[in-house]
């Protein structure tokens, strides 16, 4: 399964990414887009980790999809429990490059998560969120987009 995603994170051909992704347990819907150097960071003998990438998903180069976190040796982690989880992007979802997605968040179907997003939380369907953490800047109705952006 390792092998299958490094096959998957800097293969050229997004149809060789797509099937590695489904290879090593994911799962992938039709006609997804995967950038180059997607990286997945999972435990690969926890359940719990799992993704789900829904039909039409298009991610961007350099996303990182957390499914597991740990402190592994570190003194620190007496202190702070692993966490372990899923990641689920829902149908005609768009990550942007350099997006990252926490363990155990949804993104919403038609939503957009902005170049560089930390997402720590699921994201309503046809939302756009951006920043760290992630807020939303608006929300997409069909045939109007209405702004609930932050005053900057």
């Amino acid at each position: 399964m390792r092998a299958l995603k490094g096959i998957a994170k800097g293969f050229p051909l997004n149809g060789v990414r797509v099937r590695a992704l489904r290879g090593a347990g994911y799962s992938v819907g039709s006609k997804v887009y995967v950038g180059t150097e997607l990286h997945i960071t999972d435990d690969l003998y926890v359940k719990r980790c799992k993704l789900t990438i829904g039909d039409r998903v298009a991610i961007a180069q350099r996303v990182l999809i957390l499914l597991s976190s740990h402190a592994n040796e570190s003194r620190v982690a007496a202190y702070i429990q692993p966490v372990h989880g899923s990641v689920s992007i829902d149908d005609d979802a768009w990550i942007g490059a350099g997006a990252i997605l926490l363990p155990n968040v949804s993104i919403g179907e038609q939503s957009v998560v902005a170049a560089g997003a930390v997402v720590t939380k699921d994201v309503p369907p046809r939302t756009i969120v951006a920043g760290n953490p992630a807020r939303v800047l608006r929300t997409l109705e069909p045939g109007r987009l209405e702004d609930h952006s932050v005053a900057h």
